[in-house]
């Protein structure tokens, strides 16, 4: 049921990220989410929305392992969401440790351990 519920959480975070990066990349509010500046933005406004769909997918197996109940599935997309987030923080931005690798180890450890 945490396990769940935690899982639901890294699946909304993901629904934003998907919305900012398909939607607002070189807006304000993605200007300020991911740092850039607005010539950078322009040029690559293309490459934040495929960034958006690859994180679109991940929502998708998130929410297909909660409908189907399938820990298969739960434990694979919360593994990509991990080493994604995981990634991130070491190339990227070291806030996306706690944004994205947190709820997703956090939601991993709850599954293990059966809550």
């Amino acid at each position: 049921m945490v396990a769940n519920g935690l899982i639901v959480v890294v699946a909304a975070i993901h629904v934003y990220i998907v919305f900012i990066e398909m939607t607002q990349w070189n807006k304000p509010l993605g200007l300020k989410a991911f740092g850039l500046g607005q010539e950078l933005a322009d040029k690559t406004k293309v490459l934040g929305a495929n960034q958006g769909l690859y994180n679109g997918f991940l929502v998708a197996g998130l929410v297909y392992g909660l409908a189907a109940d399938s820990g298969a599935f739960k434990v694979f997309f919360l593994a990509c969401v991990l080493v994604a987030g995981l990634f991130g923080a070491a190339t990227a931005s070291r806030k996306i440790l706690f944004i994205q690798a947190l709820p997703a180890a956090l939601a991993f450890i709850a599954f293990w351990l059966g809550f």
